[in-house]
Formats: structure tokens, C-alpha cells, sequence
């Protein structure tokens, strides 16, 4: 990462008084409120398939924004990042603005899995280019970024979806699928299966808390084969790929010369980039996800799937005595209990 840069919260981008408050009324009770980040933060690096330098700058937003992307070089074109905006998950997920496809940002899913990681539900992303920078290949420096930026409390209850039923989604052999549980939030389990020994049968499964994001799984690097990066250089694409933001896989062998961070980073990099797919749901999620052999494409149809099957999940909140009054929360969306 070229330098962090950290900017005083100033009053153009504070939250408003209704967003932001301290101590806060939710403390003492089962509600889950909302978080933004609490000073602006910025970086840049290079694009993983463009090559091209890319600026990065995160700032907090108040309730009710979700979490917003803006392309500087296009005019600050908004684009939100839901499920339904997802336009390609070849190599990577990509959104853009629904009335035009043109205005897009790719390689988002691992910012994605940072805010969810963190729990940063409301914030606006500025990059000046077609996709964010790849910087470590993993989710390790976008969670420094918010670990340094800090997460502010809103005055908002975080909108989060229960699972009832269970929803699946299959192509071929490989699956994804999300469950009732009764954990409070999201669990994961996930299993992956490569030919090359090197790689092989890998299994890992978690429960999806701040503290667990960074100490499991937040370092992981996404990986790829060298043959599919010839190719990929042939078609022009992975121009910013290199050993240094990516596993690179020849035959048996890694040909990173540092090697692994985990003995199973493989798997671990892949529920990375599940939660951040699955964080495009726009809320959080109470329920368990299982995946076999699963990857953007399969995380996306699972998100559409869930959404069209509106048997299988609610919106939840609680009321308490203490803040039971929906005026006092200007940014709350009428929920089922």
C-alpha cells in the first residue's frame, strides 16, 4: 500500500445528529445498531486486470446510505452495491449503475469482506478507475484502512435478514446454500476440491465476527494458476498481477517465494470472498452458509434466488423499552418482527 492518508472528520463529512451519538441507546440491549467509519481514509495501488494506478478513498456516511460507490473520473456516477447490480463475476464481481452498464467498478469483493468483516454497513467509496486497487491480493490492508479510519456508532438498527428456510443454489458438483441457525449472525462452512495436490481438498468453517475476520481470514491471498495467467495476459487482462497480490500455482509447486501464510489459505480465501459476495444483500445475515466448490457467480445466483423467495427469510429487529418509538430513528425502514 502507497501510504495511508487519515483526515480529520470535518463537518462536510460528519454523520448527521440523528446518525451519530455517544453513549449510545442500543448499548444495553439485543439490538444491533449500525456503523460507518469515523474519519475519511484514503490509499492506492494497482488495478489487478486494468494496470492502472487507482486512488481509493473511503468516508463515512449516516444511516440509510448503504454502502455507495462513486467513479471521481466519471462525474462521481453513484453506484450501489447490491446483488442485483452485480454485472459479471467471470474474474472477479463487478456492479455497475443499473440504467448504465457502462459506469462500472470491479474486484470490489474484497473491501466487500472487509466492511462486512467490520461490520460497516453505511459509507461512501470514491476510486478514480474501473476497479479497485488489488493491493496484497487479500482483505488484510482494506481492514488496516478501516481499523485505522475507526467505526463510529449510528443511531440507526442495522437491517438484518433471518434466514427460515433454507435456499440452494448448484452447477454441476459445486453448490451454495444458506440455512436457518440459531447463531445470531453468520456462520460459514465451506470446502473446496483442486487436482493439484499442492492445493487438494481443503475444509474451514467460522462464526463471522470482527475478531475472527482479522485473526482467520483477512491475510488470505486470492490465487490462480500460471497457465490461466498466460492466458489471461494473451486476452490482456491481469496486467497488475504479480507475486506480490496473488498465489501463483505451477504444477505442485507455489511459486511465490515466501510461500503460504496458511497451510490452508486456499479455502480461507475463498470464504473471503463469500462473505464478501454475500454482504450485496444489502443487510446482514442470521443464518449459516455452506459452499462447496463455490465462487462469485454461485454466491450471486444464491443472493437473487434467496430474494425471490420471500418465504424463506424476514427482515428482524427488536423493540426495547428503552428506544421503542420508530420516530426516534429517522433511518429505520419498517421491518417484520
Amino acid at each position: 500500500m502507497d501510504g495511508i492518508r487519515v483526515k480529520s472528520l470535518s463537518k462536510s463529512t460528519s454523520t448527521s445528529h440523528h446518525s451519530a451519538i455517544y453513549p449510545h441507546p442500543f448499548q444495553h440491549t439485543h439490538v444491533s445498531p449500525g456503523y460507518t467509519i469515523s474519519t475519511p481514509i484514503s490509499c492506492c495501488g494497482i488495478g489487478l486486470h486494468s494496470g492502472q494506478y487507482i486512488h481509493l478513498k473511503l468516508l463515512p456516511a449516516p444511516a440509510g446510505t448503504g454502502i455507495l460507490f462513486r467513479r471521481t473520473d466519471l462525474n462521481n456516477a453513484p453506484i450501489l452495491a447490491r446483488y442485483d447490480h452485480v454485472i459479471d463475476t467471470t474474474l472477479s464481481t463487478v456492479i455497475a449503475c443499473p440504467n448504465n452498464p457502462q459506469i462500472k467498478i470491479a474486484t470490489i469483493e474484497h473491501l466487500m469482506s472487509a466492511l462486512a468483516g467490520n461490520q460497516i454497513d453505511n459509507i461512501i467509496i470514491e476510486c478514480d478507475g474501473p476497479e479497485l486497487p488489488v493491493l496484497d491480493g487479500s482483505a488484510a490492508k482494506f481492514d488496516q484502512l478501516l481499523q485505522t479510519a475507526g467505526r463510529q456508532t449510528l443511531l440507526s438498527i442495522a437491517s438484518t435478514i433471518k434466514i427460515l428456510e433454507p435456499v440452494r443454489v448448484e452447477y454441476k458438483d459445486a453448490f451454495a446454500e444458506l440455512r436457518p441457525s440459531v447463531y445470531k449472525g453468520l456462520s460459514l462452512s465451506l470446502s473446496i476440491d483442486f487436482p493439484a495436490s499442492i492445493i487438494g481438498q481443503q475444509q474451514f468453517s467460522m462464526q463471522l465476527t470482527p475478531q475472527n475476520f482479522k485473526k482467520e481470514l483477512a491475510n488470505c491471498r486470492t490465487f490462480a494458476f500460471k497457465d490461466e495467467i498466460d492466458s489471461l495476459h494473451k486476452m490482456g487482462l491481469a496486467k497488475g498481477g504479480s507475486l506480490d497480490n496473488a498465489i501463483v500455482v505451477e504444477n505442485n509447486s507455489i511459486l511465490n517465494p515466501s510461500g503460504l501464510r496458511r497451510r490452508d489459505e486456499f479455502v480461507r480465501h475463498k470464504m473471503l470472498d463469500a462473505i464478501g459476495d454475500l454482504s450485496l444483500v444489502n443487510s446482514r445475515i442470521q443464518g449459516h452458509f455452506i459452499g462447496h466448490k463455490s465462487g462469485h457467480t454461485l454466491n450471486n445466483m444464491l443472493l437473487r434466488k434467496l430474494m425471490a423467495k420471500t418465504e424463506c427469510w424476514r427482515y428482524i429487529s427488536r423493540k426495547t423499552k428503552s428506544f421503542d418509538s420508530i420516530t426516534m430513528i429517522p433511518n429505520l425502514q419498517k421491518q417484520e418482527a
